[in-house]
């Protein structure tokens, strides 16, 4: 009998400590990263879709720079290839899916840029729509990506807390990487009058 009283107190306070010691919070705080990741993804996709009918849209102009077009469907190639999982968002994967991205926005940018050089292209309804399009998708990534590491930083704080640092390193709760600024927002732009 009293085997099977301590027994069951042992569970009640296993229980007890387990819920205490913020075990389920963490889990829900990780779902939440895992939530906010696939609201990323969503956003660099849509990003993805449209670059097929920008650069279709942009090689019906004469003239125009055929290296820049490669180089921005070799880009989107990457990036979209560069998929990280949800249950693995360590730093260094967010930074390797980041560099992806980045290349890809270069490359747009780039080519965005260089159309200004075409102003029958400008004038395009199509060509319009896909940039108003591409603009608000660059909105949305840039929503989504500080919705993601505010998650994460809710998420890292309370694995890092104490008593709950001590259930995440027995459960197996580890870090999870932010998005940063790119390298090349470090250099402020030179301005020329």
């Amino acid at each position: 009998m009293k085997r099977l009283i301590f027994g069951i107190l042992a569970a009640v306070i296993a229980v007890s400590t387990l819920s205490s010691c913020g075990y389920n919070s963490m889990v829900k705080l990780d779902e939440n990263v895992k939530s906010k990741w696939g609201t990323v993804q969503t956003q660099y996709q849509r990003r993805a879709d449209l670059i097929p009918n920008l650069v279709a849209t942009v090689k019906g102009a004469a003239k125009f720079e055929q290296g820049t077009l490669t180089a921005v469907t070799e880009a989107r190639a990457k990036a979209t290839q560069m998929t990280v999982k949800a249950d693995d968002l360590s730093p260094e994967n967010i930074q390797k899916f980041q560099e992806a991205q980045g290349q890809l926005s270069q490359a747009l940018g780039k080519l965005l840029s260089i159309t200004e050089n075409y102003p029958e292209l400008r004038a395009t309804q199509q060509f319009s729509d896909l940039s108003a399009q591409l603009e608000s998708t660059e909105n949305r990534i840039t929503v989504a990506r500080k919705d993601f590491n505010d998650a994460v930083q809710e998420y890292n704080g309370k694995i890092r807390s104490f008593p709950t640092n001590l259930t995440a390193g027995m459960f197996g709760f580890k870090p999870k990487g932010y998005f940063e600024a790119d390298a090349s927002a470090k250099n402020a732009p030179k301005v020329e009058f």
